[in-house]
């Protein structure tokens, strides 16, 4: 599903106008990434808590030559389901 899907789905059970609804998504979007951004978590009820991790530098290896690199400290996104979400998924 892409963002024009999402935003179709907004006018068809919210009667607005497409631009109006895909404002309103991009809106909704920008402010989460912002959020993350900052490091804060994002906990949406009945879906799930967007998490902001720090990974530590690390070494790796390129597994096609075997040589050593770093790998550089960085921060990752992850998702966490609530447990609602998994079970109208398993369902």
């Amino acid at each position: 599903m892409r963002k024009a899907d999402l935003a179709d789905k907004v006018v068809e059970n919210l009667g607005v106008s497409k631009k109006e609804s895909i404002d309103v998504l991009t809106m909704v979007l920008d402010e989460i990434k912002a959020t993350l951004q900052k490091g804060e978590t994002v906990k949406i009820a009945g879906f799930g808590n967007f998490v902001v991790r720090e990974k530590k530098a690390r070494k790796g290896r390129n597994p096609k030559t075997g040589e050593e690199i770093g790998i550089t400290p960085r921060r990752v996104v992850t998702f966490r389901p609530s447990q609602l979400f998994k079970q109208s998924v398993n369902e």
